[in-house]
């Protein structure tokens, strides 16, 4: 069974090598390995191109690309295109994989009694002062899991090349949470989900300037509210029970919370306030006024955000279960 490894690349001539070659180490065979570059402006094709020239075989297939559209997603999108192999893997150009990730992946799928659409993974998260979190894999509540802890994120999971083509594919538009986005949506198309345990195999930078992730939220005010906002009515024009869909909306409106919690962190009440009222609002409409609204979730919603404003973790754990 051939497996295809899709990368978009831009301006990463210093970086990807290392991605690449955790890409060649793989122990799996055959590969497909498509690489596109997205109209980078330093010497980044001409490392993909001799990546190509060095590695290329008939169980090693290399292709590399262009896509003018400035986007990771439009990227993916025509890497998707090339993609021969019966599995597909989207990675970034700045992390890593072990060598037995795409070993693991296949014999995951092999184990299954019925052919599953996404295998879904841990990695390990590597953050700006060389700390380092293992993320954890959710078997239950994957929408919940998705909408606060994005466990299909681009480098979490493995996806049937068919099922995939059923869908829109990536969103072109999104310059930023593009593949947060594609996790919800990819979710309701109700897919056959398989979970591939044990340690994490693929490591995740978010380290610095460098990382795609970038080192905050305020400089991109605006682009992560235009992913909420889509993944809203998503949820609402999906064919998931209205109860499904009213607590997946308020969700999001918690979400929404959270990212105003992290502008007040950053120093930016003025981008926060604003929208941690939305989200207040919303949620205050979500449950009218009721007891519980009054006398639980509003207080307890108060007390998240300045949890999450002084850097705790385990609000997203709260908020699963009281949602």
């Amino acid at each position: 069974m051939e497996v295809s490894i899709v990368i978009p690349v831009y301006n990463r001539e210093t970086i990807v090598e290392r991605t690449l070659a955790s890409v060649a180490a793989q122990t799996y065979r055959p590969l497909q390995v498509v690489l596109v570059d997205n109209m980078s402006t330093d010497g980044t094709l001409q490392v993909l191109q001799r990546f190509q020239q060095t590695y290329h075989a008939s169980d090693f297939k290399v292709e590399v690309m262009q896509e003018p559209h400035r986007t990771a997603g439009a990227a993916r999108n025509t890497g998707f295109t090339a993609a021969t192999g019966r599995w597909v893997l989207f990675f970034d150009s700045d992390d890593e994989m072990a060598p037995r990730l795409v070993e693991r992946y296949v014999r995951t799928i092999e184990r299954q009694s019925g052919e599953p659409d996404l295998v879904s993974t841990r990695s390990t998260l590597v953050w700006a002062d060389g700390s380092r979190q293992n993320t954890s894999l959710a078997k239950t509540d994957l929408f919940g899991h998705q909408i606060l802890n994005s466990q299909f994120a681009t480098q979490r999971y493995a996806v049937r090349r068919e099922f995939f083509a059923a869908t829109d594919g990536w969103n072109i538009n999104l310059p930023r949470w593009n593949d947060y986005e594609l996790g919800l949506r990819l979710l309701l198309a109700r897919p056959r989900v398989a979970f591939m345990g044990g340690s994490p195999m693929v490591t995740v930078n978010h380290s610095g300037e460098q990382s795609i992730t970038g080192n905050g939220f305020a400089p991109k005010a605006g682009d992560w509210e235009m992913v909420l906002d889509i993944m809203h009515t998503e949820v609402v024009s999906s064919a998931l029970k209205p109860r499904h869909r009213q607590r997946l909306k308020r969700l999001l409106d918690y979400r929404r919370m959270v990212l105003a919690a992290q502008y007040q962190r950053e120093g930016c009440p003025q981008l926060a306030r604003p929208l941690c009222q939305k989200a207040v609002s919303r949620l205050r409409e979500s449950y009218g006024d009721s007891l519980r609204w009054r006398w639980f979730m509003q207080p307890l919603l108060k007390w998240m955000f300045g949890r999450i404003v002084a850097g705790k973790r385990g609000a997203s754990q709260i908020a699963r279960i009281v949602f």
